[in-house]
């Protein structure tokens, strides 16, 4: 049973544990890699959306990339909440990383902007 008392390593009965680093690159990795696929699927549904709407041809490129942004969307949804977890964001960080998703390409333009304010754990190598 651990001690209530507090001993080291411990916070009441509950033993406190940092985020190792390796979940941190992972986490970080992750998120990057989410965000431009999020971009991609968005280029290739407005691609699609431009056949079908504007040149009236073929709903294949919508049929195709709609379910792929939709699962991709999900993914970063969830990806911006383990790296609000993850990097202890403000909630003002978290709500701009789940707008970003949003408008076309934004989630490529709100990683380079995390990383280079060091929200993406160690800042990229330049």
């Amino acid at each position: 049973m651990p001690d209530p008392a507090g001993a080291p390593g411990t916070v009441g009965a509950v033993t406190a544990t940092a985020t190792p680093p390796q979940t941190h690159a992972r986490t970080r990795l992750a998120f990057r890699v989410v965000a431009f696929a999020e971009a991609v699927s968005w280029a290739g549904l407005l691609i699609g959306m431009f056949f079908k709407w504007v040149l009236e041809t073929t709903e294949l490129g919508v049929k195709i990339f709609g379910p792929i942004h939709g699962g991709i969307f999900v993914a970063y949804v969830v990806m911006c909440l383990v790296a609000w977890r993850t990097f202890g964001w403000s909630f003002k960080v978290a709500i701009a990383a789940l707008a970003s998703a949003v408008p076309p390409f934004l989630t490529v333009a709100f990683e380079v902007w995390a990383d280079r304010r060091g929200l993406l754990g160690a800042a990229a190598r330049r």
